[in-house]
């Protein structure tokens, strides 16, 4: 249990880690939202190609296997406490996890792809990764965070009535649960940028807690 419970806090940093730096390369090195021309963003995937490779490995692929690791160790820290809550809430983080992996594995492969495509019909290039960005965009919860809201709410709630975490962890869990389902509405999916930084905050938390490796009693 001790074991488990160190790995799921290295996990949460990791994730913490990994969703910063990419914020950082995605907003600020490669300026990403800025460029809404296909054209200009296949040129950009094909200049920065390595730097976008290995972003979508560290912010989605191994995001996603610490996601599993972190949902496990939180299941096992609360289940006595609120087995159906932590049920559910581990549920929800293994789809989160797979759609999160396969957002991250199916951009590179079509990076690989459009690459390729690019260098023979920069024009056929920019259809085809449209095409690709519209189904990682949803496997990766663009348009709305309803995946990982739910996660982040459901533990929360489910800390707030074992003990298992600090308090203050779980009300700000809960507030930014709250925040990442209502993006999933088209007209609030702007909050996804708040969800998101709440998020590495709440990450942090976990990560503190899980690897002090305090009981739920003590916490």
């Amino acid at each position: 249990m001790k074991t488990l419970q160190k790995s799921g806090g290295i996990a949460a940093l990791y994730m913490a880690i990994s969703h910063l730096i990419g914020i950082v390369i995605f907003l600020a090195v490669l300026d990403y939202l800025s460029i809404t021309n296909p054209a200009q963003k296949v040129a950009l995937n094909v200049e920065k190609q390595t730097v976008i490779f290995s972003t979508n490995l560290f912010m989605y692929v191994f995001f996603g296997f610490a996601l599993i690791v972190l949902s496990l160790a939180l299941y096992d820290r609360m289940k006595s406490g609120a087995p159906a809550l932590m049920q559910v809430a581990t549920a929800i983080g293994i789809i989160w996890a797979g759609s999160l992996i396969a957002s991250g594995m199916a951009a590179n492969a079509g990076l690989a792809t459009v690459v390729a495509l690019y260098a023979k019909d920069p024009s056929q290039a920019a259809l085809t990764f449209q095409a690709i960005e519209s189904i990682t965009n949803g496997l990766g919860n663009a348009n709305g965070e309803i995946l990982g809201g739910s996660l982040t709410l459901l533990v929360s709630l489910a800390a707030l009535r074992t003990g298992g975490l600090p308090k203050g962890l779980n009300i700000l869990g809960v507030l930014v649960g709250a925040v990442g389902i209502i993006t999933i509405i088209p007209a609030l999916n702007d909050f996804t940028g708040l969800f998101g930084i709440g998020q590495i905050v709440w990450f942090v938390g976990l990560g503190i807690v899980l690897l002090r490796g305090n009981s739920a009693k003590t916490v």
